[in-house]
């Protein structure tokens, strides 16, 4: 299966817009953003648990890494509410679950083997948000000298000037929206950006975002 899955391409997806597909476990569906593969797969998804489900036990063998959109959800190693991102590296495994459901936001097979950092941060949380250009906050998720993940505040009426990406770029809208000079992306938006990109935003609203930047130049992921 391949959906947008040719990384040198722009692509703008109204998550809003897609259907819920059933995963192989009841109770659990996905909103497929990109996707390279079949079961086992490239992917970066929206998923949903509804109340009280679970998926079995399985390893990632390239890591996941997601961040809670709505609910609660679990594994052994703890319970991660609305706003928390959490990283799991290549090797681990563990048994996700629900009990009052959950969406999120979730990237597999997408970690270079020698990622091996757990993280875990609540992004509603305060601390730790530092300020960044004029009208920005940005609060760092996980860095790497190939890769950055963060969580962008914006004010209402900011207008930033053109940044360049040679690396690429992700986004998802999590509040708000914002603009560039090909549209407008409101609450529920995924847009990548391939290397080479540049774009210049502004945002009437105001806008609360999750984007990663630099991994789209690696080859061999």
């Amino acid at each position: 299966m391949k959906i947008h899955a040719d990384l040198t391409q722009r692509v703008v997806v109204d998550s809003t817009e897609l259907d819920w597909v059933p995963s192989p476990m009841a109770g659990v569906e996905r909103r497929m953003l990109e996707r390279d593969g079949e079961e086992v797969a490239r992917a970066t998804s929206l998923v949903r648990y509804a109340p009280g489900s679970a998926f079995s036990s399985h390893n990632h063998d390239l890591g996941e890494e997601f961040l809670v959109l709505d609910g609660v959800f679990s594994d052994e190693t703890g319970d991660f509410p609305k706003g928390m991102y959490v990283r799991n590296p290549p090797g681990s495994h563990h048994v996700p679950s629900s009990e009052p459901g959950a969406v999120i936001l979730v990237k597999l097979r997408q970690m270079r083997p020698d990622d091996d950092t757990f993280v875990r941060v609540n992004t509603l949380d305060p601390t730790g948000w530092q300020a960044g250009r004029p009208g920005e906050s940005i609060l760092p998720l996980h860095v790497r000298p190939d890769e950055e993940v963060v969580m962008l505040d914006w004010e209402r009426g900011t207008r930033f000037a053109e940044q360049d990406f040679p690396g690429g770029a992700e986004y998802f809208v999590v509040e708000g929206s914002f603009e560039d000079k090909d549209g407008r992306y409101e609450q529920g938006t995924w847009m990548r950006l391939p290397p080479g990109s540049r774009q210049k935003i502004e945002t009437a609203s105001g806008a609360r975002l999750w984007r990663k930047t630099g991994h789209l130049d690696t080859p061999d992921r």
